[in-house]
């Protein structure tokens, strides 16, 4: 798309601070511009999205995901990320400013260079995994892994953009659109994804696989003239071997990629940092010369060396005066219990959850000496604690304090106290955003006869939900024959309670019926 197709909104100030130059980029869902921090006078990249013009979503509910997206990956912190700069709502728009990368997109670098050198394939694949060693840390997933989210840079740094954006756009009950067609891009799709299965890093690592055959034999491995017949070749197709396209590539190297494009989850590589490990041998030796601008094997050539090859001139170092008072609260410093609750309070109604998480993390020992480890009041704060950290999208740190909690309850009141119940609901769901389809899938299974059983008056919403998470946790694991007689079932149930125009029962349908497309 060219700047000159949108000269009427071109010179916009979006919150009052950018101002925007150049259309760079546009979907379905909005736009990418270039553009100006008039405050800082930088150039910067700024997405637009309207939420209004994803049919079939809830607008409020896409508004809300944004923001917390945006904060919870603005947590990520690695040289790979383009960084997030600002982020919220103005108008109808969604509005994402981001550093401005001057580079190429890995599609365009692709296109330029026939044959891709196996090097460089070998170099982008390795920094890519160490950018989502750090993503699956937090746990994000990007979803939608592809050349065009993958920016070279003039150093020959890689960068992955969208972060978050593609989860935005997905929800947490089904993962296809209103269309009934999953949310992604087809060519780079897992197959659990393709599904509608619950998505994990090993989602990702997926991804990775088919831009790595692509960059190694110029095509992804699995093609088509319809969205459906790419899926299903996913889905029953074993790919092509790199050799046999191009002989010259290593054998580890077509190893590694078969691997990473498994159809089980289960049988691909546990986690990127593996991947790297695989990768690390295959990198060019030091002192051989680089290839040129964008060369991505340069980082590991010359580690940090600057570029252009120039001595360049240090940043002042700040002016740091120790007499001067520093008025900004460090989260150590809360030791009145009641005065640190209150201004929790005054956070999370201002939205400032990270900083709530790290107060109330910091004043727990403190409550647990004066008032006592089983307290209610230490009690109710490890409740807000766990339920503020789940909501920061800290999930692997929610865990064990939910795990503590749902312990504690059921010592006390038995495995059926419907709080100790809640706990390892939360418990499970944290596995599930952590990767660990298995785990959750045995957590959920466990539950689900306490809330069918003794509950299924109390909440009728529970069990259904409970059922749905596992057929996606189903299809995530490979088991499609079990998916779908667990959402089939479902289905049946969800209508006679709900009836059949109930979204609850419109959404299994969807999913089945696109089970049913892929199956056929």
């Amino acid at each position: 798309m060219s700047p000159g197709t949108s000269l009427g909104t071109g010179g916009r100030v979006v919150a009052g601070r950018y101002e925007l130059s150049a259309l760079i980029g546009q979907g379905g869902m909005g736009q990418v511009w270039t553009a100006y921090d008039q405050r800082l006078d930088r150039r910067v990249a700024v997405k637009l999205l309207r939420p209004d013009r994803v049919a079939g979503a809830d607008a409020d509910e896409l508004r809300r995901r944004f923001v917390r997206e945006c904060r919870v990956t603005a947590q990520v912190d690695h040289p790979g990320l383009v960084t997030v700069h600002d982020a919220g709502t103005e108008g109808e728009d969604l509005y994402l400013v981001m550093q401005y990368v001057d580079g190429a997109d890995l599609g365009d670098h692709l296109a330029e260079h026939d044959p891709y050198p196996w090097q460089w394939a070998v170099a982008i694949a390795a920094q890519l995994c160490a950018v989502l060693s750090a993503v699956h840390a937090v746990p994000i997933v990007h979803r939608d892994l592809k050349p065009r989210n993958v920016m070279v840079k003039q150093d020959g740094t890689v960068s992955i953009l969208d972060l978050g954006i593609a989860s935005v756009m997905d929800t947490d009950t089904t993962r296809l659109t209103h269309t009934g067609s999953p949310i992604g891009s087809p060519a780079y799709m897992a197959p659990e994804q393709a599904m509608g299965g619950a998505v994990g890093p090993y989602t990702d690592l997926y991804a990775l696989g088919v831009l790595l055959h692509e960059l190694l034999s110029g095509d992804v491995p699995f093609a088509g003239s319809t969205a459906l017949g790419v899926l299903h070749r996913h889905l029953y197709e074993p790919p092509v071997p790199v050799r046999r396209l191009r002989a010259e590539v290593p054998e580890a190297l077509e190893a590694l990629v078969l691997r990473l494009l498994a159809k089980d989850p289960q049988h691909r590589h546990a986690s990127a940092q593996e991947v790297y490990e695989e990768l690390a041998p295959l990198l060019p030796a030091r002192g051989i010369p680089t290839g040129g601008p964008l060369d991505p094997t340069r980082p590991f050539l010359r580690p940090h060396a600057p570029w252009p090859d120039r001595a360049t001139t240090p940043a002042p170092t700040p002016d740091i005066q120790p007499d001067r008072p520093d008025h900004r609260r460090t989260p150590g410093s809360h030791t009145d219990v009641m005065h640190a609750v209150d201004e929790v309070k005054r956070l999370l109604g201002e939205g400032r959850i990270t900083q709530a998480v790290d107060i109330l993390g910091s004043i727990l020992p403190a409550a647990a000496a004066k008032h006592g480890e089983h307290s209610p009041v230490v009690r109710s704060l490890r409740k807000q604690y766990a339920a503020t950290l789940m909501d920061d999208g800290q999930y692997r740190r929610a865990l064990p304090e939910l795990r503590r909690l749902a312990d504690e309850r059921a010592a006390e009141s038995g495995q059926a106290d419907p709080h100790s119940l809640q706990f390892r609901y939360e418990a499970a769901q944290c596995l599930e955003q952590l990767g660990e389809p298995a785990s959750a899938l045995a957590e959920y299974r466990a539950l689900l006869p306490y809330y069918e059983n003794r509950y299924a008056s109390d909440d009728r919403e529970r069990p259904l939900d409970i059922r749905r998470r596992i057929g996606h946790l189903l299809l995530a694991l490979g088991d499609r024959a079990a998916a779908h007689d667990t959402l089939a079932r479902l289905l049946m149930d969800a209508e006679r309670m709900h009836g059949v125009g109930h979204p609850f029962p419109a959404e299994i349908r969807r999913t089945l019926q696109w089970l049913g497309q892929v199956r056929g």
